[in-house]
């Protein structure tokens, strides 16, 4: 190795290039040898064709210098068998000054450079070598680049592909978590959740509590994606241990709006994830027709339908999950003989188009009016059985009672 000083300070060392000189004529092949050392290169010289060729099989060359005029095999038939032994290596042809016919035969083959005999200012040379060398390094890094460009894309799609299986994985499992229809004499619940990506930020669930009571809520979680995924993990999980709670006899906290609220709100800060939710959770007593429930931050508010007419349920409240001194309250509505209850995530405000947000709650009031609360009218005239791409996640819960 040849030890290189930059700029005085820092040094490098580069391997010192190996050539490979062929010429038939023994004073020209030697003075170009001489030369060439001298000039910090390690030369192996041929006196043929074939033997230069022979010296490639058995050895690796940063570069070929090759007479083109020789007996038996010539540069050009060198040149040619070159590209099959060796394609990377370059070469360079010296040639008489009446030959130049073959000067650009050689150069469509592949030649790098030519020089003409007699070379009188070994300085062209030189400057032939260090130029044909220099592009070789240049091309060995750029492929260097773009191999190393290409296993960057391969392990990105791979990882990509990856993440596509974990988030389909996880959008059967979020999936699962959701509540079958339910569909009794006289109640029907039903819902719809459309993520704008894999995985949904929003979510709802709706449960028997006895034989008089159903509890049904909907959420929406902060942001996007797999983490806000989780946290519906984590809700559903809560539920659930309230509902074991609940049977076993230790707790009775589903039956109050508040309380639901106040534990989530708890155990969102306990995990210090960084999310937080809005939610509407509510209690129907289906012998007294009363509605309990309680409101973090949610919007739109529930939407009633009864006798003809659709309005907004009343009520505010802190979002869930932000501040451990949160405060929640309970509100009641008697509920008439047949109604229908549209609850949505504010990604249903994102769909429409108008400009304001009073204008936008009053459209969906309307629409859910002048489609008497239908679960199913309510989805086509809000285009949410097509597929296209929506800009946040859209969760739909009606409760029907007829």
């Amino acid at each position: 190795y040849e030890i290189l000083v930059v700029t005085g300070v820092q040094t490098c060392a580069l391997p010192i290039s190996r050539l490979l000189v062929i010429d038939d004529e023994a004073m020209v092949r030697d003075s170009l040898v001489a030369y060439l050392e001298d000039s910090g290169y390690e030369i192996v010289s041929a006196e043929s064709g074939l033997q230069g060729l022979e010296l490639l099989k058995q050895q690796v060359f940063d570069l070929v210098l090759c007479d083109l005029r020789m007996p038996q095999l010539d540069g050009l038939d060198v040149l040619k068998r070159i590209k099959d032994i060796s394609p990377n290596t370059p070469f360079i042809v010296v040639s008489g000054a009446g030959v130049m016919n073959d000067v650009v035969q050689a150069l469509r083959l592949g030649a790098s450079d030519y020089l003409v005999k007699p070379i009188i200012d070994m300085a062209v040379l030189d400057h032939s070598i260090q130029k044909t060398l220099s592009i070789k390094r240049l091309e060995a890094d750029n492929q260097q680049y773009r191999d190393h460009l290409e296993a960057a894309n391969r392990q990105l799609s791979e990882s990509l592909d990856e993440l596509r299986s974990d988030q389909q994985a996880g959008r059967q499992v979020q999936a699962k978590m959701l509540p079958e229809p339910l569909q009794n004499d006289h109640y029907q619940f039903s819902h719809l959740i459309k993520p704008s990506l894999m995985l949904s930020g929003d979510f709802l669930d709706y449960f028997l509590l006895d034989e008089h009571h159903y509890g049904f809520y909907i959420a929406d979680v902060s942001g996007h994606g797999a983490a806000s995924a989780f946290v519906t993990v984590l809700l559903k999980n809560l539920t659930y241990r309230l509902k074991r709670n609940l049977k076993r006899g230790s707790s009775d906290d589903l039956f109050y709006p508040v309380k639901v609220l106040e534990r989530i709100n708890q155990e969102l800060l306990d995990t210090d994830c960084g999310k937080h939710l809005t939610i509407v959770y509510c209690v129907l007593n289906t012998q007294s027709l009363q509605l309990n429930y309680s409101i973090g931050a949610h919007m739109p508010l529930p939407i009633l339908y009864a006798n003809g007419e659709a309005q907004y349920l009343s009520g505010k409240g802190m979002p869930v999950g932000l501040f451990r001194d949160a405060k929640y309250n309970n509100y009641q509505l008697q509920m008439p003989d047949s109604f229908s209850i549209n609850l949505f995530s504010d990604g249903i405000l994102e769909l429409l188009k108008q400009p304001s947000l009073a204008l936008k709650e009053e459209y969906l009031r309307q629409l859910v009016e002048d489609n008497a609360g239908d679960h199913e009218s309510i989805k086509q005239a809000l285009y949410l059985n097509n597929d296209d791409d929506i800009p946040d996640d859209v969760a739909l819960m009606t409760i029907v009672r007829v």
